[in-house]
């Protein structure tokens, strides 16, 4: 099995705090590789970050790092907010509390969110196992009276 480079968690919180979480879809490429999808890109040599995702309610996705030009991480993940929200408001502030709770990414647990985020009665939490080798989990958000908003699954690890 090939060994987890040391600055790997590190470079991905990097990229993960400079795209999405930070910027929202406003970090997305103006022409994607695929047609209809939002493709996000961070560089930092010898690593690339891309994250192309289709959807917006429900949406299905994947992450790739490359080093030096060869992919060597990915994790691929779906999901999206319960489909009886539709009224639009709800669903803005669903997802700029997704974003808050994503820039909480560390480098212990470099794939989605903190385990645990609170915010304007809102809920996020992040349970996970494995490591950065091989690894899956569920998102989810609620109210903090418990009603059910969001939920998301993931998985992913080194490629070999």
């Amino acid at each position: 099995m090939p060994s987890i480079p040391p600055d790997l968690a590190a470079f991905l919180v990097e990229a993960k705090r400079r795209i999405y979480a930070g910027l929202d879809d406003d970090a997305t490429m103006a022409t994607p590789l695929l047609a209809g999808s939002k493709q996000l890109e961070h560089r930092a040599p010898p690593y690339a970050y891309r994250d192309i995702y289709f959807g917006m309610a429900f949406f299905v996705g994947q992450e790739t790092v490359s080093r030096d030009g060869r992919v060597i991480w990915s994790m691929s993940y779906s999901g999206g907010v319960h489909a009886e929200i539709r009224d639009r408001d709800t669903f803005l502030e669903i997802y700029k509390f997704l974003r808050q709770a994503l820039l909480g990414v560390g480098v212990d647990e470099p794939y989605r969110g903190p385990r645990l985020f609170e915010q304007a009665g809102m809920i996020y939490r992040n349970e996970i196992e494995g490591a950065l080798d091989r690894f899956h989990g569920v998102e989810i958000i609620a109210r903090d009276s418990g009603t059910p908003l969001y939920e998301l699954r993931y998985g992913g690890g080194l490629l070999r």
